[in-house]
Formats: C-alpha cells, structure tokens, sequence
C-alpha cells in the first residue's frame, strides 16, 4: 500500500472554503479502482490547515491517479487556494488499509 500524508495551508481566511473546493477532487479520487482511502482532516489549532490522508493499492495505482484529468485540474485550481507548498509524506507500507488498534477497545454498556 502506498500511505501519503500532505499538509495543506490556506491562504488566510480562506479555509471555510477548502472542503468544497476539493469536493469534486475527492469524489473523483475516492471513485479510482486502486485508492483504498482519501480522507480530510482539518487542525483544531489553525483553521486554515488541512492534513489530507489518502491511501493506494501500490505504486501503480498511485502513479495512475497522478495521471488522471482531475487529479490535474485539482493542482491547478488549488495552486490559486494555496499560501505555502504543501509538506508531504509517501510511504510504501506493508497490507492493504486500516488495521484494528490493539491498545484501544469499547468499554460494554450497561
């Protein structure tokens, strides 16, 4: 699996705007047959910060999303949303998606 982590900087103020802006880029990313997850987080501390985190099967799918129109049109139209070039972090893990916390589970109700 690749994981890549980006951090995302607004320019300022413009952060209210940002979720709608990547809308149609996330709908389009998460409907690739190779992506396992593409998901939005925005900081508690700035809200012109967004940390993306998306996942792919391998390095082929991860190169074929790359490739893709709206992968393009997102790059452009962010570029204009953008106050600093986002921070990135791609790595190749082993499995295929999300595995269970083992430190973590649900206490029972009463």
């Amino acid at each position: 699996m690749i994981f890549i982590a980006v951090r995302f900087t607004t320019l300022p103020g413009r952060g209210d705007e940002w979720l709608a802006l990547v809308d149609e880029f996330t709908r389009a990313t998460r409907a690739e047959p190779g992506n396992l997850f593409f998901e939005w987080s925005r900081s508690v501390d700035d809200p012109d910060r967004f940390v993306l985190l998306e996942a792919f099967a391998d390095q082929a799918a991860g190169a074929a999303h790359v490739g893709t129109a709206h992968f393009a049109a997102a790059m452009e139209t962010l570029a204009g949303a953008i106050a600093a070039t986002p921070e990135i972090i791609n790595v190749e893990v082993p499995g295929q998606g999300w595995n269970t916390m083992a430190e973590l589970t649900p206490r029972p109700r009463a």
